[in-house]
C-alpha cells in the first residue's frame, strides 16, 4: 500500500504532466492559429495586386479638372450614346450567336454520331487560337469592296457595284467575327454539361410523350443552364474588351472611346472615367451572372456521355446534312480566316521585313514567358495558401483574382497608369530622378499581364492542387515536413504538368494581348500583335499577314493540348 507521501509525490507529478501537456496542446494550436492567418495574409497579396487597378480607376472618378469636365461633356452629347448603343447591339449578337453555334454543336457531337463527328469533336475549339482582330482582317480583304467575293459578283452581274451586299465593317460586321472566335466557349461548357447529364433523364421525358426536341427545351437546357450563362458571361467580357476587331472596322465602342479620350484628345483622367463605367458595366455583368443562380439548385444523377452504341445514329443526306452544319461554326471562326491570311502571306512573301520581324518575335517571347514564370509562382502561392487555410477569407481573395480576367486590357493599363505616375512623380522628387521612372518600362506592361491572366494560370493549378490526396499532406507532416518544404518536396512534383499548362495558357493569350501592350509597352518596343495591328491599320494586309498567322500557329498549341484531352476522354 502506498504511503500518503508516496500518494502525494504521485498526484503533483501526475498534476505536472497535465499542466505540460495542456501549455504544449495550446502552443501548438496558437502555432497553427498564426499559421493559417499568415497563409490567409499571403492569399490576400495576389488579390490586392489584382485591386490597385481598379483602385486607381475608381479613384480617377474624384479627379479632373475643367479641361476634364468639359471633354466628358462633349463626349456626352456627341459620341457616348453611340458608344453605349454600339457596344449594347453587338453584345446582343454576339450572345445570340455564340448560343446557337455553341449549343447546337455541341448537343449534335454528343447525342449523335454522324460522319465526321469524332473529329469535329475536337476540331471545333480550334477557333480559341485565332485573335479576333485576326479574324477581323482576314475577312475584311475577303470581303471587302476591292476583295474577291465582291469583284467576282461584280463580274459575274456585269455591274459597276453591287449595292445589296453587306458592309463587313460594321457593327454587325463586328459581330459575325466575334460570334466565329468566341462560339468556342459556349461549346466547351455546353459539351460538359450535356455529357454529364444522365441518359435516364432523356429516356425518361421520351417515354413521357416527348419529342427529341421537347426533350432537348424542357430537358437538356434547364439542366445547362449555369454552364450556359457562364460561358456567354465569358464571351461577353471578351467582346467588351476587345479593341483590335472594333478599331480595325472604324465602329465606336466604350473601348475605342478610351482611346480616343486617351490619344486622340489628351485626357488621361477623362479616359479613366470612361474606363469606369466600363468597368462597372463588366461587375455588373458578373453580379448579374452570380445572382442569377443564387435561388436556383441543379442537381444530376451521375452518369456518362452516351455511349457509340446509344448515340442515335444518322446516315445518308440526314447525316451530312449534321456534318455540314458542325463544320460550318469551324468554317467561319477558323478554316477560312486561316486559309486567307496564308494566301496573303504567300503573295508578298518578299515584303516582310524579315531583320525586324526576328526583332518582333524575340520581344513577344520575351515578355510572354516571362510573363508566365510570374503568373505561375503567383498561382502556385495562391493555390497552395488556399489549400492549406481554406475559408472565407482566403475564397474572398480567389475572387477577388479572378475578376482580372474580366477587366479589359485597355481598363487595366489605365488603371496601372494612374498609381505609377504618382509614383514616379514622388520618386522625382524625393530621389532627384529626371523623367519617367516606372512608366514606359517593362516591369510595368509584365504587372498588366499578372493582373489580367493571373486567373487563367490559377485555375490550372487549381485543378492540379484538386488531384493531390489530402492524406499525402498529412504523411508530410508526420515526417516532420511542412510549409515551404512540403511545396517544394511533395506537391511542386505532382503539379509539374498543371503548372505547365499554366504557362502555356499565360504564354499565348499575352502573346495576342493587344490593347495593354498597346498602351504600356516600352518606348520603341514592338511585340507581334502591336505590328500586326498597325500594318492592318496602314491597310498592309499582306505584310500583317506573316506575325498574324505566327500568333495563330504560336495559339493552336495549347488548343491541341485542349483537343488532345478531349479526344482522349471521348
Amino acid at each position: 500500500m502506498a504511503t500518503p507521501v508516496a500518494s502525494a509525490a504521485v498526484v503533483q507529478a501526475q498534476t505536472a504532466s497535465s499542466g505540460g501537456s495542456s501549455h504544449l496542446g495550446g502552443a501548438r494550436r496558437g502555432w497553427r492559429s498564426a499559421s493559417v492567418f499568415g497563409w490567409r495574409l499571403v492569399a490576400w497579396i495576389p488579390a490586392l495586386i489584382v485591386l490597385v487597378p481598379m483602385f486607381g480607376i475608381v479613384a480617377a472618378l474624384g479627379a479632373g479638372d475643367a479641361d476634364t469636365r468639359a471633354v466628358l461633356a462633349h463626349m456626352l452629347d456627341t459620341v457616348l450614346p453611340e458608344y453605349a448603343l454600339n457596344s449594347l447591339r453587338i453584345s446582343l449578337a454576339v450572345s445570340g450567336g455564340v448560343l446557337l453555334m455553341g449549343v447546337g454543336t455541341a448537343w449534335l457531337v454528343v447525342h449523335y454520331a454522324f460522319p465526321g463527328r469524332r473529329v469535329l469533336e475536337w476540331a471545333l475549339i480550334l477557333p480559341l487560337a485565332m485573335p479576333a482582330y485576326v479574324t477581323a482582317y482576314a475577312y475584311t480583304d475577303f470581303l471587302q469592296f476591292a476583295g474577291p467575293v465582291q469583284s467576282a459578283l461584280r463580274r459575274a452581274l456585269a455591274v459597276d457595284r453591287v449595292t445589296w451586299f453587306p458592309e463587313i465593317r460594321s457593327w454587325y460586321g463586328a459581330a459575325w467575327v466575334f460570334a466565329g472566335a468566341f462560339y468556342p466557349y459556349v461549346y466547351l461548357l455546353a459539351r460538359t454539361a450535356f455529357a454529364e447529364h444522365s441518359q435516364r433523364f432523356f429516356e425518361a421525358a421520351r417515354t413521357l410523350g416527348c419529342t427529341p426536341l421537347q426533350a432537348f427545351f424542357r430537358v437538356a437546357l434547364p439542366l445547362a443552364r449555369p454552364a450556359l450563362v457562364a460561358g456567354v458571361a465569358l464571351v461577353l467580357m471578351e467582346t467588351l474588351a476587345d479593341y483590335g476587331a472594333v478599331a480595325y472596322f472604324g465602329v465606336p465602342t466604350f473601348t475605342t472611346g478610351i482611346y480616343r479620350a486617351w490619344l486622340s484628345m489628351g485626357d488621361r483622367v477623362a479616359a479613366a472615367q470612361l474606363s469606369a463605367c466600363l468597368l462597372f458595366a463588366v461587375l455588373l455583368l458578373l453580379t448579374a451572372e452570380a445572382r442569377s443562380r443564387t435561388r436556383l439548385r441543379y442537381y444530376g444523377a451521375p452518369g456518362r456521355a452516351p455511349t457509340t452504341s446509344r448515340r442515335t445514329a444518322l446516315r445518308g443526306w440526314r447525316g451530312a446534312l449534321v456534318a455540314a452544319g458542325c463544320a460550318l461554326p469551324l468554317i467561319v471562326g477558323f478554316a477560312l480566316p486561316a486559309i486567307i491570311m496564308l494566301r496573303l502571306a504567300v503573295s508578298e512573301l518578299d515584303q516582310v521585313p524579315w531583320p525586324r520581324y526576328g526583332e518582333w518575335v524575340y520581344n513577344t517571347v520575351r515578355l510572354a514567358a516571362v510573363a508566365a514564370v510570374v503568373a505561375c509562382a503567383f498561382a502556385i502561392v495562391l493555390g497552395y495558401a488556399q489549400r492549406l487555410a481554406p475559408g472565407r477569407i482566403t475564397r474572398i481573395a480567389v475572387r477577388l483574382v479572378g475578376v482580372g480576367y474580366a477587366i479589359p486590357g485597355a481598363v487595366i493599363a489605365l488603371g496601372i497608369l494612374t498609381p505609377v505616375l504618382h509614383l514616379d512623380t514622388w520618386m522625382g522628387n524625393a530621389l532627384g530622378a529626371n523623367g519617367l521612372v516606372l512608366a514606359g518600362t517593362g516591369g510595368v506592361l509584365i504587372y498588366a499581364y499578372l493582373v489580367r491572366f493571373l486567373p487563367a494560370a490559377l485555375q490550372s493549378v487549381d485543378a492540379g492542387f484538386a488531384r493531390i490526396a489530402p492524406n499525402l499532406d498529412a504523411s508530410a507532416r508526420s515526417l516532420g515536413v511542412g510549409g515551404w518544404a512540403m511545396l517544394r518536396r511533395v506537391h511542386l512534383p505532382l503539379l509539374r504538368g498543371s503548372v505547365l499548362t499554366a504557362a502555356l495558357l499565360v504564354f499565348v493569350d499575352v502573346m495576342k494581348e493587344l490593347p495593354a501592350t498597346l498602351a504600356l509597352r516600352p518606348f520603341n518596343m514592338d511585340t507581334l500583335a502591336v505590328v500586326t495591328s498597325r500594318l492592318a491599320a496602314d491597310e498592309r494586309l499582306a505584310e500583317a499577314a506573316v506575325p498574324a498567322l505566327t500568333l495563330v500557329l504560336v495559339g493552336l498549341l495549347p488548343v491541341l493540348v485542349l483537343a488532345r484531352a478531349i479526344a482522349r476522354r471521348a
